[in-house]
């Protein structure tokens, strides 16, 4: 018999593990009250006192250099750019960048440096190992969530190493953890389509789980909007619950839709951007079926702090950083890209009804 709304809901509510046939059901459903108030009983169960969490941190993208040329990406320069536009940070700009972060909110506790860029064919791994080390020792106090799969694919390639010794000798130069970015939907027809130059779904899962093996803990991330059936949405939640079931290494969960603007892709699908009623459906699903996830985290940089504070009532219980810097989306024309100041970020958790509290990036109270 076919799941309709009223079984999966009691499913839910009897505490019972979803189905794919469930959660066609739910990312389908045209009532968001009702999806919305589900979400948010197991929102309430995994965290029941009424507190949002956030991190203080700062997104440094150290290069623009990258040949892969996605379709959905408008902030990349080719190796060979004429422009003059291309760039690689020195170590001196990004000692500034991380001492403006510092200057911002409480003077003490952990805050998040998250380290980010392009496949850059002149930087092998000593390089990183040279950076993540320097920034390391001069500011104990930036904790580094760096660097991507495909980032991490690419340096062991270009280094002539295996993924599993360049995670190593990176967690040893002092990376702290790991970013999702690069998932995409990990569904192997999309992929192709939108990226055909990165790694297909296996890949990276599997430098997920090694990284996860080494005792590095990773985030997790949905790109979704680019032309695709539900059903690719549905395989990069399952593919994600299946992982964290084997190895539990991740700390949270992050969606937001394709920013078309300016980007090949875009061109190509009419400039069409998907909704705020289609993310927080997507989110809300995603609460339902990643039932493993601890955390799940707004996007008000793609959707805006409106959206994001009313994703809070949609399973999420994590506002996400106070993003001092933002390069990428915002080259895709997105217009939510400015720093959110940290009262601004409070006032809004808290006139939905929540405590604010800060925390580091895996999910420790500051």
């Amino acid at each position: 018999m076919p799941s309709d709304f009223a079984t999966v809901e009691a499913k839910v509510i009897a505490g019972e593990r979803l189905d794919r046939a469930d959660a066609r059901v739910l990312i389908s459903h045209p009532d968001l009250t009702q999806l919305g108030a589900l979400a948010d009983l197991v929102r309430r169960r995994l965290h029941p006192e009424p507190i949002v969490s956030y991190v203080v941190g700062r997104n440094i993208n150290y290069t623009n250099v990258c040949w892969v040329q996605c379709g959905f990406c408008a902030f990349y320069r080719r190796p060979d750019d004429k422009t003059g536009e291309a760039y690689t940070l020195a170590q001196e700009e990004l000692h500034a960048k991380v001492e403006e972060l510092l200057a911002v909110g409480e003077p003490e506790g952990q805050v998040e440096l998250l380290l980010q860029g392009g496949l850059n064919p002149k930087l092998k791994i000593d390089w990183y190992e040279d950076v993540f080390r320097d920034l390391r020792a001069k500011y104990p106090r930036a904790w580094l969530h760096a660097l991507s799969v495909t980032e991490i694919l690419y340096i062991a390639k270009i280094s002539g190493l295996s993924v599993r010794e360049t995670i190593a000798r990176l967690k040893a130069a002092g990376l702290g953890s790991i970013p999702g970015a690069g998932a995409e939907l990990l569904d192997d027809e999309v992929r192709a389509r939108v990226a055909p130059h990165k790694e297909m779904t296996a890949e990276w899962l599997d430098t997920m789980r090694i990284a996860h093996e080494l005792g590095l803990r990773t985030s997790a991330t949905m790109m979704y909007g680019v032309g695709e059936p539900l059903e690719a949405r549905l395989n990069h939640l399952f593919a994600l619950r299946d992982l964290q079931d084997e190895t539990g290494g991740f700390s949270a969960f992050i969606a937001w839709n394709f920013q078309p603007e300016a980007t090949p892709l875009g061109e190509s699908l009419g400039y069409a951007k998907t909704s705020g009623y289609d993310y927080l459906r997507t989110i809300a699903t995603a609460r339902l079926v990643l039932d493993n996830f601890a955390n799940l985290q707004a996007s008000w940089v793609t959707q805006g702090p409106k959206i994001a504070q009313i994703s809070l009532r949609f399973g999420v219980n994590d506002f996400g950083s106070t993003m001092l810097e933002e390069n990428v989306v915002s080259a895709a024309g997105t217009d939510f890209t400015d720093d959110l100041p940290l009262s601004e970020m409070t006032r809004l958790i808290e006139d939905a009804g929540y405590e604010a509290r800060r925390r580091t990036t895996l999910y420790d109270w500051v």
